[in-house]
């Protein structure tokens, strides 16, 4: 039968314990909102190295919205690179964001204007506005996995390559 004092020295070893964890999350909390920061400044300055600097390796990039997985850093790099050459004036506003874990989650604006040709997409010269979300999965540091989700439907009318929805 535990003994007050040793009822006491486990309160006491839990609050210790609880407070160290604590410690922990908010150090990997602030640890993710430093990296999802780092990469909406690196998306809007058009900095590849930066970007590319904040995945691993093995990183998995995915822009649900054009149907696209980009594996590792090299195929990320040419998906920037071309995105960047197709927007030169390309922007994402950080509206939101939460992190729990290794988890970030946001709401975003991405804006540009449609001056470089895609594939299928030759280049309009309009611009775009289209809100967004994005969910990324951290490992050590940097971003494992980035799921991006958008409307391609208002992209595309916005640049011109789609109808505007019939009044209802």
């Amino acid at each position: 039968m535990a003994t007050r004092k040793s009822i006491w020295i486990m309160i006491g070893i839990l609050m210790i314990a609880t407070g160290l964890m604590g410690s922990a999350t908010k150090a990997v909390a602030q640890t993710a909102e430093r990296i999802y920061n780092d990469w909406i400044a690196a998306w809007s300055s058009y900095d590849v190295e930066k970007l590319l600097s904040l995945y691993t390796d093995d990183c998995v990039y995915e822009d649900v919205a054009m149907g696209k997985v980009n594996h590792g850093k090299e195929e990320l790099r040419d998906f920037y690179s071309g995105t960047f050459a197709a927007f030169p004036d390309f922007k994402v506003e950080s509206k939101s964001f939460f992190v729990s874990g290794d988890w970030v989650g946001s709401e975003w604006v991405m804006s540009g204007t449609h001056k470089g040709d895609l594939p299928g997409m030759p280049a309009t010269g309009k611009s775009f506005s289209v809100r967004g979300a994005s969910v990324l999965e951290l490992k050590g540091g940097k971003i494992k996995r980035s799921s991006d989700y958008w409307s391609l439907a208002d992209f595309l009318r916005q640049i011109g390559m789609m109808p505007e929805s019939p009044p209802k």
